[in-house]
């Protein structure tokens, strides 16, 4: 006989500085991404002044990808990565856009399609993936495990579709350098929800964001955290000072 828990009972998690039943967190997280999903773009580079796009393009080179491999991209919303694997794996490769946000999943969708690639567009949960073990030659997740419920099950779900010798790569913000945490913080919890208010029209998701980046484990937690569910010869690179990390793991058996 099952036992329905009280909400008390439930287990909780972090949206924000909020805390919020774990079965709450998904939708929560979907209402920011359906309402910012047409601005994105703009956003990003009014936010990061542009660096956004350098440090995907460091991703990009940090994959090793070739033509004719296999690449997963994770969260990929509007399509930045995923355009530039599907340009690099050619014909012969396979890019796989996914995301649990079908409102940026459809902007991303459209932007690839404009740019002459059709490549498959699915809504997938990073937690429960869709695809068989070994598959992938890479995974990314850009700017998107932190808004994971279980970061590990996600971890351990994007090892699985790996295939050996394979590689995950997360680009996330992270913890900047001690001596710029009073500007930056200023800057998070001042500018980017003004600017968010002025541009998208949303102030409260762009705090969320804030607080979101501030809840997400620093450089070497996420690392002993990819450690932990099995990846091999993990690293990270910081980027602008730590505002963003690269991480990066093999799976090696």
């Amino acid at each position: 006989m099952s036992i329905d828990k009280k909400p008390s009972d439930q287990e909780t998690t972090h949206f924000g500085f909020k805390t919020v039943q774990e079965s709450e967190k998904a939708h929560k997280v979907a209402e920011v991404f359906h309402s910012v999903a047409v601005q994105y773009d703009l956003m990003n580079d009014f936010m990061s002044m542009g660096l956004h796009r350098i440090w995907k393009h460091f991703t990009i080179g940090k994959s090793h990808v070739r033509p004719g491999m296999k690449v997963l991209d994770i969260a990929a919303g509007t399509g930045d990565l995923t355009l530039a694997f599907a340009k690099k794996v050619g014909p012969t490769g396979e890019v796989w856009h996914t995301d649990i946000n079908y409102s940026m999943l459809s902007v991303g969708r459209d932007r690839l399609i404009d740019k002459g690639y059709a490549v498959p567009s699915i809504v997938c949960d990073a937690e429960a993936l869709p695809f068989p073990d070994n598959y992938f030659d890479i995974v990314t997740v850009a700017f998107g495990l932190r808004n994971m419920t279980h970061k590990d099950q996600a971890l351990a779900e994007m090892r699985r579709v790996l295939r050996p010798g394979g590689k995950l790569l997360v680009l996330e913000f992270s913890r900047v350098y001690k001596p710029l945490e009073a500007p930056y913080d200023w800057y998070s919890f001042n500018v980017l929800p003004w600017l968010g208010k002025k541009v998208a029209g949303d102030e409260e998701s762009y705090r969320y964001l804030a607080e979101s980046i501030r809840m997400h484990p620093d450089q070497e937690t996420l690392a002993q955290m990819m450690r932990d569910v099995g990846f091999d010869r993990v690293d990270y690179h910081n980027l602008t000072a730590g505002i963003v990390a690269l991480h990066e793991g093999v799976k090696l058996r």
